[in-house]
Parts: structure tokens; C-alpha cells; sequence
């Protein structure tokens, strides 16, 4: 299925480059010696946008350039609001860093949709779960490691506060058992565990309610408006086939669209959507058994629903008919599923 962007704002790059600065390394040398394209059209255009694969790939072979086993953990203290876009703009200027995260997951998809950050609070902590959604493109540790460092980076910025992390997770093993973990404890505070079954962050729940320095209801708007404009456009860009996808899986939990539902949001007949579909290779029936896979399995990986939520979740007539389509479409059976991934 081609999902809505695998690709991400070149304003991503710049991360990269301020930590080749950083340590004395001058950005056009590393370009050069690695053979990345740098047409200045391209780096200097604010809307241009790079394939997401081309990003790990700068970032793997930026990390073996300047042999730093580190390099994603010191990177994430390095990204600036502006580096993620009109999401930075909105996050910004939103109310609270409950609100920004929120606006975050809103726009995602101006940065990347495949990857997901979302959230859970208890008695007395903030869980915050970082992934991928889009298992075709492996991210490498130094990836996910600038993502975990980012995030609290942000919430330290918008909210001017240090917070107290309780907690750190990660899905991949440690770089090596005989290196040192002490940067680990410096970017966070505690030593993570690694191996785990989610990467996450566990911070005291107040988090949420920190009020964001730069708050500005009126600049909120200004950027909300630009970001809503956006996501529009890179919808439009986007294959006929990923609409559809994006219908169902914005639809669902509340419902599933039948194809003829579809056909009436789109403002078509069902002929014509059939065609179209059928133009790009794929079918009514394909897109929505992809999407209910993909969900399917984001909600195993979360491991906060039970098998039975998720056949609820996704409109399944019960338990046993999910279980039978999701041994069909993986080879494993929902459990055996879970199983797999607290091994990985």
C-alpha cells in the first residue's frame, strides 16, 4: 500500500548538519566524501521534501563518518522548533504541551506519518510510546535514539522546565554491552532499558498541563491555518488509492466504510472509484484489508488492547473471525504476533 508520505520536509536535514558543525566538520566535505545529491535548489527550497529512506540513510552514514556511536542520542538536543516545520510554528504557540503534543499528532503527516508518538497517563505518570509505522523502512538506533532525545528536548524548550524522566525504553539492544551507557544518562537523566517491547518515555503526568512559553492564541491561528493548508496540498499530491486509504483509516473506530459510503464522500459513482482504484493496480477490497492489517498490528505493538478491543476496534462481527483474517494475512496468529515482537 502506498501510504500518504514516506517522505519528509528537508528542513529534517538540518539536525544532521548542525552536528556535523559541531564537531568541527564542515557539512560540503561529509556531502562529498558520502556522494549525497546537495543541489543548492533543492536544500535552500523551504517546501522541498526528500524520500524518508534518503534521511536514515544520511544519518547512518553521517554516524559512521564521525565514528560516533552516539551520534542520534547528541543530535536530538539539537533540533529547533523551525527544523520540524509548521508543526514547530504550531507547537509553538500552542496553550500547553498537552495542546502541542496534540497539534503534533494532528500535522504529523507534514513531517512524516510513519512515525507515531502517542500517549497514555495513569496515576502518576505521562507514558509517551514512540514507533514506526511503516515496517518497509527500518529506522536504525541512532533514528529512533534522536527521536526519544527530541521529544524531551522540545518539551524542555516549549515549556522552559527540565522534566523529571522516570523512565526510558527501547525497542533495539544497547550499541554494545562493554560500552559505556553514561551518555545515555547524561541525554536523559537514567539508564535506559533496552530490549524492551515498546521505545517509550515516562515522565510525571503534570507534563501535560506545563503552559508553553511562547503561547499566542492569535499566532496559533495564523499557523494552524498554514499547516491545515499544507497537509491539504500534500493530500492532493497523493495517489487516488491513498484518499481511499485515508478515508478508512480516519474512519474507523467509529465505523467502516462500505464502498459505496466511499464512493458518496469522494463525490463519485461507484464506477468511477472502481476505475480509479483499478488505474493505480488495486482495489476497493485490497486498500481496506491493507489498512485493518496495518492497524491491526500498530494496536498489537501498543499492547495496551486486548484481541478482543481490536476486533471491536475494527469491526470485526467477533473475536474469532479477526483472529482467522489476521493468521491469513500474517502467517501468526494474534498472540504468536505479540509474541514475536517482545522478542525483537
Amino acid at each position: 500500500m502506498n501510504h500518504l508520505n514516506q517522505s519528509v520536509p528537508i528542513s529534517m536535514v538540518y539536525p544532521i548538519l548542525k552536528t556535523l558543525v559541531h564537531k568541527g566538520i564542515p557539512p560540503e566535505s561529509f556531502f562529498e566524501n558520502m556522494d549525497i545529491d546537495t543541489d543548492p535548489a533543492r536544500m535552500e527550497n523551504p517546501d522541498a521534501r526528500i524520500p524518508v529512506t534518503e534521511l536514515e540513510r544520511m544519518m547512518r552514514l553521517a554516524a559512521d563518518y564521525t565514528n560516533d556511536l552516539y551520534f542520534g542520542l547528541n543530535q536530538g538536543g539539537r533540533l529547533d522548533m523551525a527544523d520540524l516545520s509548521l508543526v514547530g510554528y504550531v507547537m509553538m504557540h500552542s496553550r500547553t504541551i498537552g495542546d502541542a503534543l496534540i497539534a503534533y499528532q494532528r500535522y504529523n503527516d507534514i513531517l512524516y506519518s510513519g512515525f507515531q508518538l502517542e500517549w497514555e497517563v495513569n496515576e502518576s505518570d505521562l507514558i509517551i510510546r514512540l514507533s514506526v509505522q511503516h515496517e518497509n523502512i527500518p529506522l536504525s538506533r541512532h533514528c529512533v535514539e534522536d527521536m526519544a532525545v527530541s521529544v524531551i528536548h522540545l518539551i524542555n524548550k516549549l515549556a522552559n522546565h527540565l522534566v523529571v524522566i522516570r523512565e526510558v525504553q527501547f525497542r533495539h539492544e544497547a550499541p554494545d554491552a562493554a560500552n559505556d551507557l553514561s551518555p545515555y544518562i547524561n541525554a536523559f537523566g537514567v539508564t535506559p532499558q533496552f530490549g524492551a517491547v515498546h521505545t517509550l518515555l515516562r515522565v510525571p503526568k503534570e507534563t501535560l498541563m506545563l503552559p508553553v512559553l511562547y503561547s499566542d492564541a492569535k499566532m496559533l491561528k495564523v499557523f494552524e491555518t498554514m499547516a491545515e493548508e499544507a497537509r491539504a496540498d500534500l493530500y492532493a499530491s497523493q495517489p487516488f488509492s491513498s484518499k481511499v486509504s485515508r478515508l478508512i483509516t480516519e474512519s474507523l473506530p467509529s465505523f467502516f466504510p462500505t464502498l459505496q459510503h466511499t464512493a458518496a464522500h469522494l463525490g463519485m459513482s461507484i464506477r468511477t472509484l472502481q476505475s480509479r482504484l483499478r488505474e493505480e493496480g488495486t482495489t476497493f477490497h485490497d486498500i481496506s484489508v491493507q489498512v485493518r492489517k496495518e492497524l491491526a498490528q500498530r494496536y498489537l505493538q501498543r499492547g495496551s488492547y486486548s484481541v478482543g478491543d481490536i476486533a471491536y476496534a475494527l469491526h470485526f462481527s467477533e473475536q474469532s473471525a479477526f483472529q482467522s483474517a489476521f493468521k491469513k494475512w500474517t502467517g501468526l496468529t494474534p498472540g504468536q504476533y505479540r509474541d514475536t515482537l517482545a522478542k525483537t
